[in-house]
C-alpha cells in the first residue's frame, strides 16, 4: 500500500537512510579489510557465501548478473562483494547498470576511455538525483602511451550572471535559496561537451557514438529498480518534486515517494539520449534543445541564455602533479581544489613514518586531523578560479612548504597554527567512476548536477534536471570564489591517478562528497601505500573529517580507547554512522602483477565489474 510522505519528508529521508542500508549497517564489509588497531571488526557473510545463497532471478533489485544482489530478501543492503578482479578490464561506478554498461563497451573492443562515456551516461540515466547531461565534471586519463590529460567540462556562470541580481540579507547572504534552487542557481552545462572531447580525442575509434549512447537508452526505456540511496534523496527533495508537475511525473510515483525497488522508467530522456546519439555536441548545443534548455531556465527567472550554451568550450588542462613515498601523484588542477590539497596533505603526512603508528591509532588520526584542519584552511583562503584570481598552487603543493607545516604539529595537543604563506613557495552530493584496461590506459571520472536534484528544474519533454552550480560560489564578494559571469565556481572533485615508483599503471580513484572527497581520497592512498590495504580493503576502512574548526568526526568503527586518546589531545568529538554516505563512495582500480582489482564503497551503491 503506497503511503503518503507529504507532511513528513524528511522523517520518511531518515527512515530509507537506515533501513535501505544508507546508514548505519550492524556489520561491514567482508573480508577484505583486517582487523585494523582500535577499530572494531568487520563482521558479514563473504561475497562467495552471498553468491551462493542469492536466488537465480530475484525482481526488481540491481545485480551484476552473477548472482550478486545490491540488498537481500529483507532489503537490508549487501555490503560484501563490491569488488571485481580481471585480467583485460575493470569498470567501478556508483551503479551496478552502468559498470554493466561500461563493461559491455570494453567486451565489444573498446577502450576505457569509450566505456568511460557509456559509463557516464548510464549513470545520467540510473543516477539523475547526483549526475546528468544537465551538470558537468571533470575527467582525468592517461592513455597507454603515458600521455596525461585532464578535460574540465565543469559548470560556468551565465554571462547574465550578475551577483547583484540575488536578493541577498543585511548580512550579505542569498535569500531563499536562490544559489541552489530554481532558475538563478544554474550554471551552463558542460557534460556532453567533455564526453564528446573524449571521444573524438581519445576514444578507440573502434566504436561509434551512438553506439556508446545505446546502454543509457535501455536503461531508460526499460526502467532500473532504485536504490535506498535513490530513494532518500528523492525523499529529501519531495516537496520540491511534488510541486513541479513535470519533476512529479519523472521521478515520483503517482505523485508518491517510490519505495526501493520501484522500477523507474524514463521515455522522455530515453527521446533526448537518441538525438545526442544522431547529432553529437551540436544535438546539446546547438538548436532546439539548447533553446528549450534556456527558456527552462529563464522561465524560472534564471540567466541562462541560448548563446552561453553555444560559446561553451572544453578546457583541457595539465593534470596538477605530485608524489608520495616514491608513487607519482596525478590529480585536478585548478578550478577544482581538489587535486591541489590531496597533493598538499600526502606532501605533509610524508614527513612522518605513519606505518609506525598504526591504523586506526590515536598517532594516525590525530596526525591526519591536524593535516585536515590546515588544508582547509588553505583552501577557504586562497583557492577559485585562476582567470579571476591568483592562486598560489605551486606554493600550496610544494614541499618545503609541507615540511614548514608539519613542523607546527604537536603530537601531544591539537595544535594552534601560526599562519605560513603559500605565497613565499611559489615557483615564479556527485558521483565517481573509474576504468582501466589492459593496455593501461586509466580514466578517472567525477561528475555532478551539484545538490540531488541539481536546481530542482528539468527541460520539459527532455527527462533530466539542470544543475545548481550557483551554489558553489560565495556570497562574500571578497572571496576568491566569488560570482561573476563566465567564471567557474570552486570545486573539490579529485579524480586522480598513481604510477608505482617505475612509471607504471598502479591505482585510479575518486570520489564523490562535496569537501570530504578531499579527505576521502587522501586516506585511501595513504591506506594502500603506508597500510599496505588493497584498494577494497582500503575503501572499506573507516574514516575520518576534520575542516577548520578542528572537530574530530569519525565513522563509529573506531574503538572507544581511541576515541578516548583524541579527546584527551583536546578534540571535541563527533561520531557519524558506522558506513556515513556522505564520507565519500571511492570507486577505483588497483594494478597487480597480473590482474587488476576493482574497489568499490559500500558506503553507497557502487560495485565494480571486470573481465
Amino acid at each position: 500500500m503506497k503511503k503518503r510522505i507529504r507532511l513528513f519528508p524528511a522523517i520518511l529521508s531518515l527512515f530509507v537512510l537506515l533501513f535501505s542500508g544508507c546508514g548505519e549497517q550492524p556489520a561491514g564489509p567482508s573480508g577484505s579489510s583486517p582487523e585494523a588497531p582500535g577499530t572494531k571488526a568487520p563482521v558479514s557473510a563473504s561475497a562467495e557465501e552471498t553468491k551462493e545463497a542469492a536466488p537465480a532471478v530475484r525482481e526488481g533489485v540491481p545485480t551484476d548478473g552473477n548472482g550478486w544482489y545490491l540488498w537481500d530478501e529483507k532489503g537490508k543492503t549487501n555490503l560484501s562483494g563490491r569488488s571485481a578482479e580481471g585480467t583485460q578490464a575493470v569498470v567501478s561506478s556508483s551503479k551496478v547498470e552502468a559498470s554493466r554498461a561500461g563493461l559491455e563497451i570494453l567486451k565489444k573492443g573498446g577502450n576505457a576511455i569509450d566505456a568511460a562515456i557509456a559509463t557516464a551516461f548510464a549513470l545520467s540515466v540510473v543516477e539523475p538525483n547526483s549526475s546528468g547531461i544537465g551538470g558537468g565534471g571533470f575527467m582525468l586519463i592517461r592513455t597507454a602511451g603515458g600521455q596525461a590529460i585532464f578535460l574540465n567540462f565543469r559548470e560556468t556562470a551565465p554571462r547574465g550572471a550578475d551577483p547583484a541580481l540575488f536578493e541577498k540579507d543585511a548580512a550579505g547572504q542569498i535569500l531563499n535559496s536562490e544559489k541552489s534552487v530554481g532558475g538563478k542557481a544554474v550554471c551552463v552545462p558542460g557534460e556532453i561537451a567533455g564526453l564528446w572531447e573524449a571521444y573524438e580525442k581519445y576514444g578507440s575509434g573502434k566504436m561509434s557514438w551512438a553506439e556508446l549512447i545505446e546502454p543509457a537508452v535501455r536503461l531508460a526505456e526499460e526502467g532500473f529498480p532504485i536504490t535506498g540511496t535513490l530513494a532518500a534523496d528523492i525523499a529529501e527533495s519531495y516537496e520540491y518534486l511534488l510541486k513541479d508537475e513535470y519533476l512529479s511525473e519523472l521521478f515520483l510515483d503517482d505523485g508518491f515517494q517510490p519505495e526501493q525497488g520501484f522500477l523507474l522508467k524514463n521515455p522522455d530522456y530515453a527521446g533526448t539520449l537518441r538525438l545526442l546519439a544522431e547529432g553529437g555536441r551540436d544535438a546539446f548545443y546547438q538548436g532546439t534543445l539548447s533553446k528549450e534548455i534556456a527558456d527552462a531556465v529563464q522561465a524560472a527567472g534564471g540567466f541562462l541564455t541560448a548563446e552561453d550554451l553555444a560559446a561553451y568550450e572544453v578546457q583541457t588542462l595539465e593534470p596538477v602533479r605530485g608524489s608520495y613515498r616514491g608513487y607519482t601523484v596525478l590529480s585536478s588542477p585548478l578550478p577544482s581544489s581538489g587535486g591541489t590539497h590531496v597533493i598538499e596533505a600526502l606532501n605533509i603526512l610524508e614527513n612522518f613514518d605513519l606505518a609506525s603508528f598504526g591504523f586506526g591509532s590515536a598517532e594516525e588520526l590525530h596526525l591526519k586531523a591536524q593535516t585536515f584542519q590546515w588544508i582547509f584552511k588553505d583552501r577557504a583562503a586562497y583557492m577559485g578560479d585562476p582567470n579571476y584570481v591568483a592562486v598560489p598552487q605551486e606554493g600550496l603543493i610544494s614541499r618545503d612548504y609541507a615540511k614548514a607545516v608539519a613542523a607546527q604539529f604537536d603530537p601531544a595537543a591539537r595544535a594552534d597554527f601560526s599562519d605560513i604563506d603559500p605565497w613565499d613557495y611559489e615557483h615564479t552530493d556527485t558521483t565517481h567512476f573509474s576504468v582501466a584496461d589492459a593496455a593501461g590506459n586509466m580514466v578517472a571520472v567525477t561528475q555532478t548536477v551539484n545538490l540531488a536534484f541539481g536546481a530542482k528544474l528539468a527541460v520539459p519533454g527532455r527527462g533530466f534536471v539542470l544543475n545548481d552550480e550557483m551554489g558553489d560560489f560565495s556570497a562574500d564578494p571578497e572571496s576568491p570564489n566569488a560570482i561573476a559571469p563566465g567564471k567557474t565556481p570552486l570545486s573539490s572533485m579529485s579524480p586522480t591517478i598513481l604510477l608505482d615508483p617505475e612509471g607504471k599503471p598502479f591505482l585510479v580513484l575518486g570520489s564523490p562528497g562535496s569537501v570530504r572527497i578531499i579527505t576521502t581520497v587522501t586516506q585511501v592512498i595513504s591506506n594502500v601505500i603506508d597500510y599496505g590495504m588493497d584498494l577494497q580493503a582500503a575503501v572499506d576502512a573507516p574514516r575520518i573529517y576534520v575542516d577548520t574548526d578542528g572537530i574530530f568526526r569519525y565513522e563509529d568503527r573506531f574503538g572507544a580507547e581511541v576515541i578516548g586518546q583524541m579527546e584527551a589531545l583536546g578534540y571535541e568529538t563527533q561520531a557519524v554512522n558506522a558506513y556515513y554516505h556522505s564520507y565519500g563512495a571511492v570507486q577505483g582500480v588497483q594494478f597487480g602483477p597480473d590482474r587488476m582489482l576493482g574497489g568499490a564503497d559500500p558506503r553507497r551503491d557502487g560495485k565494480a565489474l571486470a573481465y
